[in-house]
């Protein structure tokens, strides 16, 4: 790489590990960077989810102290993440990747409407006493397929999740953020671990994303956590529609 893509990719690295440790979707911005730089589609996708595991991890030290009383559920929620970023992984080695072109729109999308109607539909689901049962049978099932997403490519992902979490959940949405980057975390790092196994990284690249991730994830971190719930929701709101829009365009 030249001094100038080594800072365009450092420059994206960042914005992508902060947008991560706040709402997720940071892959739309470095994707995008690794393409522009002349990487192969596969290649800048594998390359970019080896480099961004890095700020996942670093986001979810960010959160500690809202994951704490959360620590033993994302645990547990991180068995159908494992299970369904193998199977996303696998995946985007074996399918071109316009297979999910089609289905990655209207998830992102179902993702922004929940967040969206969240309260209301929060509030319908506690009248009714149905969210337990919901949150114990549904969550695992959805938390599976989004982590077939992640696995695959993973822009959005974060959004996907808190669209679940906040429906399924009742806890306060900075400790869903937590449970949020714990998840993509795993999914990123087994997708990475099996990328690293069979799939060629370019590993200059990987390294500067990995390293300006890192610092992002810990910026992010400190900005999210002290942000409004009410400001955090339409963060992920827009974060969601910018997600949206630049999946549906050409």
């Amino acid at each position: 790489m030249t001094v100038e893509q080594v800072v365009f990719v450092a420059l994206a690295g960042f914005l992508a590990g902060a947008i991560n440790a706040i709402v997720g979707s940071g892959s739309l911005i470095t994707f995008p960077t690794l393409l522009a730089i002349g990487l192969p589609p596969v290649t800048a996708n594998v390359t970019n989810t080896v480099g961004i595991v890095f700020g996942s991890l670093s986001a979810v030290v960010g959160y500690r102290r809202e994951l704490r009383p959360q620590l033993r559920r994302a645990l547990w929620l991180s068995i159908p993440t494992v299970f369904g970023a193998v199977l996303g992984a696998t995946l985007v080695l074996r399918l071109p990747q316009k297979v999910f072109g089609f289905v990655v729109p209207v998830l992102v999308g179902l993702a922004v409407l929940l967040v969206i109607i969240q309260p209301r539909l929060s509030a319908r689901l506690e009248r009714e006493g149905t969210r337990p049962r919901w949150g114990t049978y549904v969550l695992p099932v959805g938390i599976f397929f989004t982590a077939v997403y992640g696995g695959y490519f993973g822009a959005a992902q974060g959004v996907i999740l808190m669209g679940l979490l906040t429906i399924l959940m009742s806890d306060p949405i900075q400790e869903l953020n937590a449970i949020k980057n714990v998840l993509a975390g795993v999914a990123n790092l087994v997708a990475a671990l099996i990328f690293v196994a069979v799939a060629h990284i370019d590993w200059e690249v990987a390294g500067v994303i990995a390293i300006s991730s890192v610092v992002g994830g810990q910026a992010g971190s400190a900005v999210g956590r002290r942000l409004n719930p009410l400001f955090l929701r339409l963060v992920i709101v827009a974060a969601g529609l910018a997600a949206l829009i630049k999946l549906l365009l050409p």
